[in-house]
Formats: structure tokens, sequence, C-alpha cells
């Protein structure tokens, strides 16, 4: 899995950070999403999907 994020869509609601907290932060001057592992482990995949489908922007792009 490779997760790509269009930043310039983000909105800063921080649901992907809930979904999926040790794969994705937010910056801390506007929130807007940073990727912390590009390349999360199988383990992680149910929740980086879940980040992807509640994303309100849909600036998550899983491949």
């Amino acid at each position: 899995m490779q997760i790509t994020v269009d930043t310039e869509k983000c909105c800063a609601a921080g649901q992907c950070v809930l979904a999926a907290p040790d794969v994705f932060d937010q910056r801390d001057e506007d929130g807007i999403v940073l990727v912390l592992n590009s390349r999360p482990p199988a383990e992680q995949h149910a929740a980086v999907e879940e980040a992807a489908q509640i994303c309100p922007a849909a600036a998550i792009t899983l491949s």
C-alpha cells in the first residue's frame, strides 16, 4: 500500500489522525495532514483504508 495525500484538498478535519494515528498527523500551524509512514505495514491497512474513506475532502489516495 502506498499513501498519497493532496495537501491542497485537505481541510484539516483530522479524521485521518483519529482513524490511523500511527500513519497520519497534522501540522501544528494549520492542521493540514502529514503522512508519517507512506508505506504502512499490513496490520495498519484497515485503519488507513478507513481514514481514506472518511476524509471529508477526499484528499487521501491509496494505491
